[in-house]
């Protein structure tokens, strides 16, 4: 295994902490792991914001081809270390071989979807609007738009996916895509993973003669590390995923500032499940079996993890509650990725049981290893769950909440009243067609997607996921943080008026050398000819861009 240095690495370079050290763990068998790793004080994380500051005039101009190929570099590079990076990832978070080598697969392919993204343009959204000199009863100035990145971004690692949404995740890739230097946050459950990948990173920047400041890899005590990020003036823009604590600790501290920048965060979902009279007419075991699977599926630490399913008060859905009731005891605990983790689960288990109104429906059997609890299904119905906010509160792990609903119209209302979500689905057949479409607007104003007959756990990653939703599930409901549109949240329109063009940036002015589709006076002008094998290039993603299990 390559050696680990225990040191984050900034501007391309190791930088021991001089703010203590602590050590990952193996939560399976609770011993910690080598190296310890050193922490950074809040000077030393200015290190980091200093250099990306002082890389984003170069990296902000870089041109197509070589950004696209700096992107494919970097999946390469992870590509190159991915045994490594497996074998230390099932050390840190208890994650089988198979997961965690598809979660590889999914980091590499969504770099390389967005070096299509680059190459093809579309993000840039130059507007062309030509003088007319002539027009009456006044002229109209030669105006021309493009979206420009907004400056650094600081992104925080997730403790779920220690590839897929960390160092070189899809935040990341995204910023860096957009000409974003990226400052990470590593994640303090798998800091050696962070290091090999983050290394994998630097490399690439160095070996494509970018600014080394383009990304920088920061350990550090969480608060003070992520206060010291966000309130930082250089950095405009934060990904994060993780707690709706912590998410809105950092919307607070952005918002605080003298100039206030964006954070989209990705915070709490329960994810409903909506099984409609249709779909119940089937075999209701295999239905319950495979909605226990989505909810134990990674321990159940997915945020899109149906946490919540809405089942008919009937004999029906006597049925399946007693088949999942069967699964679930059948089920065994699987290993968390912390013991914090696992111990907010059993508090948030206690929690619910505790509740009026709420029974156990079944109970699986704990994991041979440590922080392996037992998965947990519990059944309540509408009006507990309207009068109790505490059914609403998300569980990070394998429980879920079956809620008894007596008729569409108390259906209806209870969706109305709940939170923002990730994901919203529906089991239905062609007989349920009336209250689904009843269901449906009120199901767009409460998750940014909506399934049918499928369960949410898999987050596609290509153009047109939408993996966000109203707050609660982000902070910002009109972006996504998977998928080619996440881009555009590290990007903001800039207008050219009457420049000459001597002055104009490349996707702007007149003879497009960089060759991009652009909308001259309302028209799409889709660029063909020497670039048109570029462009269906860019049509066309990977064919396994990933999902999140």
């Amino acid at each position: 295994m390559t050696q680990l240095t225990g040191h984050s690495i900034v501007a391309g370079a190791p930088l021991p902490g001089t703010a203590g050290t602590f050590a990952g763990q193996d939560p399976a068998s609770a011993q910690a792991l080598e190296p310890a790793y050193s922490l950074l004080d809040e000077a030393q994380v200015a290190r980091a914001t200093a250099a990306a500051q002082e890389a984003f005039a170069s990296f902000s101009a870089l041109a197509p081809e070589p950004h696209a190929r700096f992107l494919e570099q970097v999946a390469a590079n992870i590509e190159a270390v991915a045994p490594d990076v497996v074998a230390r990832a099932m050390q840190e978070t208890g994650l089988p071989a198979a997961r965690l080598t598809g979660e590889v697969a999914r980091t590499t392919n969504q770099l390389r979807l967005f070096a299509q993204v680059v190459r093809q343009g579309d993000h840039r959204g130059v507007r062309i609007d030509p003088a007319l000199p002539d027009r009456a009863p006044l002229p109209r100035a030669d105006i021309r738009q493009r979206k420009v990145p907004v400056g650094p971004v600081a992104v925080f690692g997730a403790s779920n996916f220690p590839l897929a949404f960390s160092t070189a995740g899809g935040d990341t890739a995204s910023a860096l895509a957009a000409g974003c230097p990226v400052v990470v946050k590593a994640h303090n459950a798998h800091p050696g993973t962070a290091e090999l990948v983050g290394r994998a990173v630097a490399d690439a920047v160095a070996s494509s003669g970018l600014h080394p400041g383009v990304f920088s890899l920061v350990y550090g005590p969480g608060k003070v590390v992520g206060q010291a990020l966000v309130s930082d003036p250089v950095i405009q823009a934060v990904g994060f995923t993780g707690s709706r604590g912590g998410g809105l600790a950092l919307v607070a501290a952005a918002a605080a500032r003298p100039v206030p920048i964006p954070v989209y965060a990705e915070m709490s979902s329960i994810n409903p499940t909506i099984l409609l009279d249709g779909a119940l007419a089937g075999d209701v075991d295999a239905l319950a079996a495979a909605y226990l699977t989505s909810v134990t599926g990674s321990s159940g630490q997915l945020c899109t993890a149906p946490g919540l399913v809405f089942v008919p008060d009937d004999e029906r859905g006597d049925a399946f509650v007693a088949a999942a009731g069967r699964a679930a005891a059948a089920a065994a605990g699987q290993t968390m990725l912390t013991e914090g983790i696992a111990q907010a689960w059993q508090d948030g288990v206690d929690t619910l049981a505790a509740q009026d109104g709420v029974s156990l429906v079944g109970a699986g059997s704990p994991g041979a290893t440590e922080n392996a609890p037992a998965p947990a299904v519990f059944a309540s119905a509408v009006p507990t769950l309207l009068s109790n906010p505490v059914l609403q509160a998300e569980i990070f792990g394998a429980a879920s909440l079956v809620v008894r609903y007596s008729d569409a119209d108390e259906l209806l209302s209870a969706v109305e009243r709940l939170e923002g979500q990730l994901t919203v689905t529906l089991h239905l057949t062609e007989s349920d067609r009336e209250t689904a479409a009843a269901l449906l607007p009120v199901l767009e104003r409460k998750a940014g997607r909506i399934l049918a007959n499928g369960w949410p756990t898999g987050v596609e990653v290509g153009h047109a996921m939408v993996h966000g939703g109203p707050f609660p599930a982000t902070s910002d409901g009109r972006t996504t943080s998977v998928g080619t549109l996440a881009i555009e949240r590290f990007l903001r329109p800039v207008a050219y008026q009457n420049l000459p063009e001597y002055l104009l940036p490349e996707p702007v002015r007149s003879d497009n050398p960089w060759h991009l589709t652009r909308r001259v006076d309302g028209v799409l002008d889709v660029v063909l000819g020497a670039t048109e094998t570029d462009v269906t290039k860019a049509d066309a993603a990977p064919e396994t861009a990933g999902t999140a299990r």
